[in-house]
C-alpha cells in the first residue's frame, strides 16, 4: 500500500496532488490572512508544505513550514505578516525532495531588492537550465526546479521584473503557473500550454491570482478571467494588467484538473467541476452498465461521478464507505496492527448498507491498484455480493512529466494489460473504465483543450529521453515515444 509522510495510506489510487497558488495586492487589507484563508480553499492541490510572503513598503517576509496551511499559520503569525501585497502556495512535491528547504514561496535577492516566488508545475528542462546557472556560479540551495525560475529571474540585468520575465519565459519548458512577489507588485504567469491552471479575480476593487475559483469564493472575490497561456498578468496600485508574453500553443490543460485535482465547486473554462463530473457518471453509465442495488462513491472523489452514474441507471445512490475527515497528514506512524488494516485508518464500510448488495462502486482513477484491491476486499469482506467498480477516467498508462506524482510505467496496474486483467488483479467482480471519447464530451467544452498524455502517450511539450528513461521501465516503450 502507499503510504505518504508519517505512513497514512492514501484515501485512493488517484494521481497525487500538485501544489497551490495564490497572489493578492490589497492595501488597506489583511493580506496575510486573505492568502491564508484562500490557501485553506487550496488545501486540496498539497497537503505536505504552506507558505506566505508579504511585502510590506519595501519590507519582505516570508513564513513557511511542514504541514496543512491550519497547522504552518497560528493567529500570533499571521498578525505578524502585515503588508499590502502577498503571495502563498501548497505544495505536493513532484520535482525535489519533500522538506522544509524545498517548501514554497522561494525567496532570493535580485537588485538589492526580494523576490519571492510560487510555483505550480513542472519542468521539463530543468536539468539543462541548473547546469547553466551552476556553471555561471549562480548557488542553489534545493533540488526543487521552482528555485530555477526564482534564480533566472533573480541574476537577471533588467531592472523591471517584468522585462526579466519576457526574456526568461520563452526559456522555460514544461509547465508553470506561477505568482511571483516583489516589494510592489504581484506577478503571475502561465507557459504557453496552459498546463496548470490560473485565473484572476476581483475582491472589491482589489485584484486576485488563485489556481482555482474556490481560492477567490472564500474571501469573496468574484472572477473576473483566466489567465490564458503563455501571457503575464501583474497585480499593482493601478489594478490589473495582461501581456501575451509567449506565443500560445496548442491549449493542453491537464485534464485532470477536470476529473480529480480541483474542487468539485470550481469553475474551469466556464464550467463547474461537479457538472463535469457528474456527466461523466452518466457516460459511463451508458458505455458500462451492470445490474446492481445501490450505487456508491469512494468518498469524496468518486462522489460527483457516482451521482451522475445512478441518474442515468436509475440505480439507487447511497453511502457505503463512511470518511474519517478527521485523519489527514499525521507525523505519528501506525504500528504494526494499524499498518496491516491499512485503509480503513481513512474508511470504514457501512455493513448495515452494503450487506447482500450487489454494489457499484464509483471512483475517479486508478494508478498503482492498492489501495483499490483492498477497497475491493474490505466490501466483500464487510457482506457485499458483488463488487461492480466503475472508473469514471480511462486507464492510467504513461507517467506525467508535468508536475503530478503518479508512478514509473512498468507500476501502473493498466500498463500491458487488459480491462479483464487488471479487474481479477483488483478482486472486482467487474471493472469498466469510462473512455477517452466519454471522458471529452462529459467535458463539454473545446476538446482539442486539454492534456490526455497519461491515457493517450501523446505529450503536448516534447520530454527529453532522458528523463523519459526515469520513468518509463521498459526501452520499447521509450523508443516507441522517439
Amino acid at each position: 500500500m502507499d503510504y505518504n509522510l508519517g505512513m497514512i495510506p492514501n484515501l485512493t489510487d488517484s494521481p497525487r496532488e500538485e501544489c497551490g497558488v495564490f497572489g493578492i495586492y490589497a492595501p488597506e487589507r489583511d493580506v496575510a490572512r486573505l492568502t491564508y484563508f484562500a490557501l485553506f480553499a487550496l488545501q486540496h492541490r498539497g497537503q505536505e508544505s504552506a507558505g506566505i510572503a508579504v511585502s510590506d513598503c519595501g519590507h519582505m517576509m516570508v513564513f513557511k513550514e511542514m504541514g496543512l496551511v491550519a497547522q504552518v499559520f497560528k493567529e500570533q503569525t499571521l498578525q505578524s505578516l502585515s503588508g499590502q501585497l502577498a503571495v502563498g502556495h501548497v505544495r505536493y512535491s513532484t520535482t525535489g525532495s519533500s522538506d522544509w528547504m524545498n517548501s514554497q514561496p522561494l525567496h532570493r535577492t535580485r537588485n538589492g531588492s526580494a523576490i519571492a516566488l510560487a510555483h505550480n508545475g513542472n519542468l521539463v528542462n530543468s536539468d539543462e537550465l541548473r547546469a547553466e546557472l551552476l556553471e555561471g556560479g549562480v548557488a542553489l540551495d534545493t533540488t526543487s526546479d521552482t528555485e530555477i525560475i526564482a534564480a533566472l529571474l533573480s541574476e537577471h540585468p533588467a531592472e523591471d521584473v517584468k522585462d526579466a520575465l519576457r526574456d526568461v519565459l520563452p526559456r522555460l519548458r514544461g509547465a508553470f503557473s506561477t505568482v511571483l512577489l516583489t516589494e510592489k507588485e504581484v506577478v503571475g504567469f502561465r507557459d504557453p500550454y496552459g498546463v496548470r491552471p490560473l485565473v484572476l479575480g476581483n475582491l472589491e476593487g482589489s485584484y486576485v491570482l488563485s489556481s482555482e475559483t474556490a481560492g477567490l469564493d472564500i474571501i469573496g472575490a468574484e472572477a473576473v478571467c483566466e489567465i490564458e497561456p503563455g501571457q503575464m498578468c501583474w497585480l499593482d496600485e493601478e489594478g490589473y494588467h495582461i501581456e501575451q508574453v509567449v506565443e500560445r500553443e496548442k491549449e493542453s490543460l491537464c485534464i485532470f484538473e477536470f476529473i480529480y485535482f480541483a474542487r468539485p465547486d470550481s469553475v474551469m473554462k466556464g464550467e463547474t467541476l461537479y457538472a463535469a463530473r457528474s456527466r461523466m457518471g452518466e457516460k459511463l453509465a451508458e458505455e458500462s452498465p451492470v445490474d446492481a442495488d445501490l450505487v456508491i462513491p469512494v468518498p469524496d472523489t468518486g462522489k460527483s461521478a457516482a451521482i451522475g452514474y445512478s441518474a442515468r441507471s436509475g440505480i439507487p445512490f447511497g453511502e457505503g464507505l463512511i470518511k474519517n475527515r478527521y485523519v489527514g497528514r499525521t507525523f505519528i506512524d501506525p504500528d504494526d496492527e494499524l499498518r496491516r488494516l491499512g485503509i480503513r485508518m481513512k474508511l470504514n464500510p457501512l455493513t448495515s448498507a452494503i450487506k447482500g448488495k450487489r454494489l457499484v462502486v464509483v471512483d475517479d482513477s486508478i494508478v498503482r491498484g492498492n489501495t483499490t484491491r483492498s477497497l475491493v476486499h474490505m466490501l466483500f469482506t464487510a457482506g457485499a455480493e458483488e463488487v461492480h467498480l466503475r472508473i469514471s477516467s480511462p486507464p492510467i498508462i504513461y507517467p506525467c512529466f508535468y508536475g503530478i506524482d503518479m508512478a514509473v510505467q512498468d507500476e501502473f496496474i493498466a500498463f500491458q494489460k487488459s480491462m479483464e486483467e487488471v479487474g481479477q488483479e483488483i478482486g472486482a467482480t467487474s471493472l469498466a473504465y469510462l473512455s477517452l471519447g466519454g471522458l471529452l464530451a462529459a467535458i463539454q467544452v473545446e476538446k482539442e483543450g486539454f492534456c490526455t498524455a497519461c491515457f493517450s502517450g501523446s505529450y503536448p511539450i516534447s520530454v527529453p529521453d532522458e528523463l523519459k528513461v526515469s520513468k518509463f521501465r521498459f526501452e520499447a516503450a521509450i523508443k516507441g515515444k522517439r
